[in-house]
């Protein structure tokens, strides 16, 4: 039997909201929500859309957008459970996201250990803020995704024989859910993927991500 392996999306996923999204709300720098935009439409690569997000928030402001970002962010119900559930079975977890290191590594520091936690860096030293992307697309992705989901997959897989499960909800799942043999997926994700054909189960909370990676299992037995 293939041996699964999950690669858990962060923001709108683990967490109910965007956090990327609700830091720009609340500090509401010029120009943002036009960015925004584009990068859902697809217009302008992930990469390039981020980075031009927080190139409008002045690193001095470091400490209040980080409390904000921690103390705003809501984990989605049954994500510990789900945690111990997977560890108890000894099923791999890597946790992709395309949020930034400042608020995404605290925020899962009571959660974790994980077998991998890839995340976009981030540079205070200049007057503005600037993304560091240490997780960028191999060859085989031209996209600019930034923290590059399907890369990481790649590289985590090589040589194994696996079951790859992907967790996400948004554009930038989209091309992870292309590596996938099994999407669970929510909102934009899951629209996709009916879409495009992609073996996927919607999800509300990860009570069911359990329930769903369980029936997945013992369809493989």
């Amino acid at each position: 039997m293939s041996k699964p392996i999950i690669y858990c999306d962060f923001d709108g996923t683990i967490t109910e909201s965007d956090n990327i999204i609700a830091i720009m709300k609340k500090f509401n720098p010029p120009g943002w929500e036009q960015i925004k935009d584009q990068i859902l439409a697809q217009e302008i690569p992930i990469s390039e859309g981020v980075g031009k997000l927080f190139a409008k928030l002045p690193s001095a402001m470091r400490e209040e957008i980080t409390r904000f970002a921690i103390e705003n962010a809501k984990i989605r119900e049954g994500f510990a459970e789900f945690v111990n559930y997977l560890r108890e079975e000894g099923i791999p977890l890597y946790i992709v996201s395309g949020g930034i290191d400042f608020f995404v590594i605290p925020i899962l520091e009571k959660y974790g250990p994980f077998d991998g936690l890839f995340c976009n860096h981030s540079d205070f030293s200049g007057e503005y803020i600037k993304i560091l992307w240490p997780h960028e697309c191999d060859s085989l992705c031209k996209n600019e995704c930034g923290c590059c989901k399907p890369s990481i997959i790649r590289k985590v897989t090589k040589g194994k024989d696996s079951y790859n499960i992907v967790i996400g909800d948004s554009v930038t799942d989209l091309e992870a859910a292309k590596q996938a043999d099994f999407v669970l997926a929510r909102d934009f994700l899951e629209a996709k993927c009916a879409e495009w054909g992609i073996h996927h189960q919607g999800f509300t909370t990860f009570y069911d991500c359990i329930e769903a990676i369980k029936n997945r299992i013992e369809v493989k037995k």
